[in-house]
């Protein structure tokens, strides 16, 4: 791992990962966010401002591109509170560290190597040579997908509301690609009044797909044409996402078809469409196109389930990612078949790998469990919709069938946390948290154990 050094008085040195300098821009963004929402100008009431606590908590869900909400974005803030809000859907979806970087970039400032391995862990890109580059090229595009659908929904957005439509297109076109599922439509409505509107589910959809393959696939695909063979990681990449966003709308056709409270009353056209918006934005979006709460619990589990796998490693979205979810996999196959490797479209897959990948899912269900554990003790609700509450906020879904506002306050500082670790990673945080790694410790090999598992 490296470290970065600097020099204090007495020539001592500190020693930080940039695991930890990852972390604390997180917190940085987030703390500013706060006193940002805390002045009454962010209030929609100037006379009422912002609790700390609500502040916080809509702070950690937009740089953590959650989604959660305890008051209405529309209603509870002004438009300078919007503002703030959808800046910190930005720069949390892109990470601090990329920005810092990509505005250096601009400005013609030297950029060091320190600062280039610092940039690679922030998108986790497999090295850092391109690296300065990529991060312009990934801050341009990225800008540029968000302006290509803030057009496509102005053409729905612009006849309905006038000229606020613009407004309305470009919040929730950064809203999508950013994977947050913040919406200024008021009532929490999110798009549960656009099922009869494709140009908006799929733009929407289509942003949301986007942001969630990750930048090493984006530069990946782009340079196909050019190298004519992907990466392993993109290839898996795509077919899981493909398989995911497939099966998953099968399922939510199936179970959701006759329910009134949700599609019953669809035609049979508007019930496909919404399946497969539903099924994209399970995964990591935040917003939802029919009411959750009226779901039926077989649709709530498959939520979950899709929840928790998430996005891709380096994008917009959280979770444990597609190719921990494709490593386990084929973890499962390679034990079925007897073969003590794992394999992958003819590829070993590293034992380093491999064990981080069951490292992630291992933090991960615990976090999960924790939490759902803590916020079913402090307020009476049925299991599986805090399952599903903690779920979102670990995997910075933002979906919520008992609505998070009327959560108690230990509840929310409960989301708050997971939403933080989740974002972040829990192994990223679990790293960032170590005391210095032990020299003598690593050098030691100490004798094998026997142990019965299975």
């Amino acid at each position: 791992m490296v470290k970065f050094q600097f020099n204090l008085r007495r020539n001592k040195g500190i020693s930080i990962e940039p695991t930890k300098i990852i972390v604390f821009s997180f917190i940085g963004v987030i703390f500013w966010g706060t006193l940002l929402l805390t002045l009454p100008i962010s209030s929609a009431n100037p006379e009422k401002s912002a609790d700390f606590l609500t502040a916080l908590f809509t702070a950690t869900s937009a740089t953590c591109v959650t989604g959660f909400v305890v008051v209405d974005t529309l209603t509870g803030w002004s438009l300078f509170g919007q503002l703030v809000i959808l800046s910190l859907v930005q720069i949390g979806a892109l990470g601090f560290v990329t920005f810092a970087t990509f505005f250096s970039i601009m400005l013609g400032k030297k950029v060091g190597l320190k600062t280039m391995i610092l940039a690679q862990e922030s998108i986790n890109h497999f090295s850092f040579e391109g690296i300065l580059k990529l991060i312009k090229r990934l801050v341009l595009i990225t800008l540029l997908f968000e302006l290509i659908g803030a057009l496509l929904l102005s053409i729905s957005f612009v006849p309905k509301f006038g000229p606020r439509g613009f407004y309305l297109a470009v919040f929730h076109s950064i809203s999508a690609f950013c994977n947050a599922g913040f919406d200024i439509f008021g009532d929490s409505q999110s798009l549960t009044g656009y099922n009869n509107d494709p140009l908006v589910l799929y733009t929407i959809a289509g942003l949301i797909i986007i942001g969630g393959l990750g930048f090493v696939v984006w530069k990946d695909v782009w340079e196909f044409r050019k190298n004519k063979e992907l990466l392993l990681h993109t290839k898996v990449v795509l077919i899981t996402t493909a398989f995911l966003i497939i099966s998953g709308a099968v399922l939510f056709f199936c179970f959701e078809y006759n329910n009134p409270g949700t599609m019953g009353g669809m035609n049979t056209f508007t019930k496909i469409n919404t399946s497969f918006f539903q099924s994209v934005i399970t995964r990591t979006a935040g917003f939802n196109s029919i009411p959750l709460d009226k779901m039926r619990e077989i649709s709530k589990i498959t939520s979950v389930i899709f929840i928790f796998i998430g996005a891709a490693p380096g994008s917009t979205g959280g979770g444990i990612k597609v190719t921990t979810f494709g490593v386990i996999l084929a973890v499962i196959i390679s034990q079925i078949k007897g073969s003590s490797d794992t394999t992958i479209f003819k590829k070993r897959i590293p034992h380093y790998t491999v064990d981080k990948a069951l490292a992630i899912i291992g933090l991960s269900l615990m976090l999960v469990i924790t939490a759902t554990t803590i916020i079913l003790a402090a307020d009476n609700k049925p299991f599986v919709d805090v399952l599903l509450e903690a779920a979102s906020a670990f995997s910075t879904a933002g979906m919520s069938s008992i609505g998070t506002s009327s959560l108690h306050t230990t509840s929310k500082i409960v989301l708050l946390i997971t939403m933080f670790l989740g974002r972040v990673g829990p192994l990223t945080f679990a790293i960032a948290l170590s005391l210095k790694n032990n020299k003598k410790t690593q050098d030691l090999i100490y004798p094998e154990g026997k142990i019965v598992v299975g």
